[in-house]
């Protein structure tokens, strides 16, 4: 595989999405100017960054450069859709989905070195080491002696979804119930509108990969929301080992549409701090999802896809 030339380098493209989310989170309206030294200041960076940085957001129609008065909002944040927002992939986002993709289809052995991914996907050292760090966070591959780096064991095969259900049912729901519950109301806000559109599309319009964004980031948020640190931590890392085992799975329209309206009414009891109920319904919900794992064996496709094939899955 060869990463597409000229693509945004990964630290641009993240400061532009900081940028976008102190826009939103101060409040900031269209037409206020997004001034390059003092975002340079808040993000301890110098300006040549930020430059590239609000080039990318004016690409996006979300920022406009004028040449006396340099760049401003050129939208109110709140505003913004989710297809405007969601900014250009970088030749670390092609490599980091192409490591997953290859490792789901075994590919990729469990321990790879940076040498040989350089080989396989024709880019750069710093472009791997780059994206091993990211898998690195999202615990999915740790260091080993030497110059390797090993895959840790994801929820990828028939044993493994047995296994991760297992844990999420005893954990999720008590996370709904533990002390110190709080959901993120900006996310909800960004969140709700996205799994309604879901919920009332017909098979046909039916968006897996909106679907796919959306189950992870309200799951994630419950972990965020949990009180119990230690719950929270042990399901977010979880969280982000399932994401890649789940990108590459197939379930039908008809329970994604289920999951999602799942996921409303429990987000429904969570606003009016019916938290036992939430609770309730997460396990309904997650054994539902198990139950739908059995139809997906022997799909005469590569040993890791048999459990989970290419559409997302629902949890």
């Amino acid at each position: 595989m060869t990463v597409a030339a000229r693509r945004p380098r990964h630290n641009h493209v993240d400061l532009a999405q900081r940028i976008l989310d102190l826009a939103l989170e101060s409040g900031m309206a269209a037409g206020e100017r997004l001034t390059e030294q003092a975002l340079a200041s808040r993000f301890n960076v110098s300006r040549t960054p930020v430059r590239a940085a609000l080039r990318i957001l004016a690409e996006r129609g979300v920022a406009a450069y004028e040449e006396d008065a340099g760049y401003r909002l050129a939208v109110d944040p709140a505003t913004i859709d989710r297809a405007q927002a969601e900014l250009p992939a970088t030749d670390e986002d092609v490599v980091y989905a192409a490591v997953l993709r290859d490792r789901a289809a075994r590919r990729l052995a469990e321990a790879e070195t940076v040498t040989a991914l350089m080989r396989r996907y024709d880019v750069s050292r710093t472009v791997v080491q780059t994206v091993l760090k990211r898998l690195s966070e999202d615990q999915l591959v740790e260091r080993a002696p030497g110059q390797l780096w090993v895959f840790r064991p994801a929820p990828d095969d028939a044993e493994g979804q047995t296994e991760s259900y297992d844990f999420r049912l005893a954990l999720e729901p008590t996370a709904l119930v533990a002390p110190g519950f709080r959901l993120d109301g900006a996310l909800i806000g960004l969140l709700r509108p996205v799994m309604e559109g879901l919920a009332a599309a017909d098979e046909r319009a039916f968006d897996a990969a909106a679907f796919h964004r959306s189950d992870h980031e309200f799951h994630a948020m419950i972990a965020q929301g949990c009180g119990n640190r230690f719950i929270g931590e042990a399901l977010l890392n979880h969280h982000r080992r399932r994401r890649t085992a789940s990108a590459a799975r197939t379930v039908s329209v008809f329970r994604l549409r289920q999951a999602t309206r799942e996921h409303l009414e429990m987000l429904d009891q969570i606003e009016r701090n019916q938290m036992e109920l939430a609770a309730d319904l997460m396990r309904v919900h997650l054994r539902m999802s198990r139950a739908e794992r059995p139809r997906l064996a022997n799909r005469g496709a590569p040993a890791l896809f048999r459990a989970m094939p290419r559409l997302p899955g629902a949890a």
